[in-house]
């Protein structure tokens, strides 16, 4: 099966980010993609959060949401849309960071909002309060896709193994996680995290990634990747801004853990035995 990752360098403009959103799911369509891949923020990114505030809204007056559902409807294709801030009803007037698997009537199969929020103070100066506007969510996702039980993450839940341990065991032979990695991250553990979730559950993951430097100013790494259950890369689209395309053969999920049947093999951990001198 033909997938497509759209690699990324979403802007503050969310009318513009709509319309390239839209017309790549046609363009994956059209050459015979059966599920179309988008990165993390793929509607605005823009983290001066007073002039983006105006730009995030709740999911029916989302123009980059209602733009990608029409274009699924009209191209006959899957979406997964890897995420949008959206505002809710928390009570703390906190946001969403919630990523949206479409199908091909341009209908919402799943939603998931991120769980693990990305709080940090890089050496390189930058520092990154992910709590301080999003609520976390509560709950982990799976979902019947085209490419069997679809595991749904973002960015930063890369980084949290239980989580995709879970999924794997509620039958998921695939995982998205659509990213907006930093730079300086995303050289030194981006393709190590990705290939490590793919090896430890013999599962596929699809990675379509925000690359380049923004209008916001901020960088992000780029690599959309493709890997498989093995653990080979078999999409690396670099810096390269737009659609790479990938062969998945979901009989490569049996196959290996069928060789190393970890799934099979987990014992549950005991307490650890802490021995003091």
């Amino acid at each position: 099966m033909k997938i497509a990752l759209h690699q990324m360098c979403s802007g503050i403009d969310v009318a513009e980010n709509a319309l390239t959103i839209e017309r790549h799911i046609k363009l994956a369509a059209r050459a015979g993609a059966l599920v179309y891949f988008a990165p993390e923020m793929s509607g605005l990114v823009d983290r001066d959060r007073v002039r983006a505030s105006s730009s995030i809204v709740p999911e029916d007056a989302n123009i980059p949401l209602v733009a990608a559902m029409r274009a699924c409807e009209q191209a006959g294709i899957w979406a997964h849309l890897g995420s949008l801030p959206i505002r809710s009803d928390n009570p703390d007037g906190l946001i969403c960071n919630r990523s949206f698997l479409i199908d091909p009537t341009g209908q919402i199969r799943a939603r998931y909002d991120k769980m693990h929020l990305f709080d940090v103070d890089l050496p390189n100066g930058e520092s990154w309060r992910e709590s301080s506007a999003y609520a976390p969510g509560n709950e982990a996702v799976v979902v019947d896709s085209p490419l069997g039980v679809m595991g749904m993450t973002i960015c930063y839940d890369l980084r949290f193994p239980k989580l995709y341990n879970a999924m794997r065991d509620a039958g998921a032979t695939v995982f998205a996680v659509p990213a907006a990695f930093t730079v300086p991250t995303g050289t030194a553990h981006w393709h190590i995290l990705l290939r490590a979730r793919a090896i430890e559950n013999a599962a596929f993951v699809v990675a379509a990634a925000q690359s380049g430097e923004h209008a916001d100013g901020r960088h992000t790494f780029g690599h959309s990747l493709v890997v498989d259950p093995w653990g080979s890369v078999l999409l690396d689209m670099g810096d390269e801004i737009g659609l790479g395309f990938a062969e998945i053969d979901l009989a490569r999920v049996e196959e290996v853990r069928s060789q190393i049947p970890v799934h099979r093999n987990q014992r549950p951990i005991p307490d650890v035995m802490h021995l003091r001198d």
